[in-house]
């Protein structure tokens, strides 16, 4: 599915298929999951997840930005940002499969 989107019910039937749950508790399981590492962000603590990469939230502070289309100078207020780092075996495995991709692609 290049270029597609995975959704929430996507993932649980993924979880269906694959751990033999109903549709129902599959569901459950996906939101459970994303429920924690979204109230463990909002606490600000960082998410690591194995083979796969980081969330963590850094504070930003207050800056002057600038409106491109008028050039006017304007305040950007103090805001918490969530950011993702892969991990190497996520990298790895997303630059092999774009090798494999492109090699088999005639020239």
């Amino acid at each position: 599915m290049a270029g597609g989107t995975i959704t929430r019910a996507d993932l649980s039937e993924a979880v269906y298929q694959e751990v033999g749950l109903s549709r129902n508790e599959s569901a459950d399981l996906v939101e459970s999951v994303l429920n924690e590492i979204s109230d463990a962000l909002v606490r600000g603590e960082m998410v690591k997840l194995s083979s796969f990469g980081s969330f963590s939230v850094r504070e930003k502070g207050q800056r002057i930005g600038r409106n491109p289309k008028t050039g006017e100078e304007v305040p950007i207020l103090p805001r918490r940002v969530l950011v993702f780092r892969a991990s190497h075996v996520l990298k790895n495995r997303i630059n092999d499969s774009l090798s494999k991709v492109s090699s088999e692609t005639p020239h």
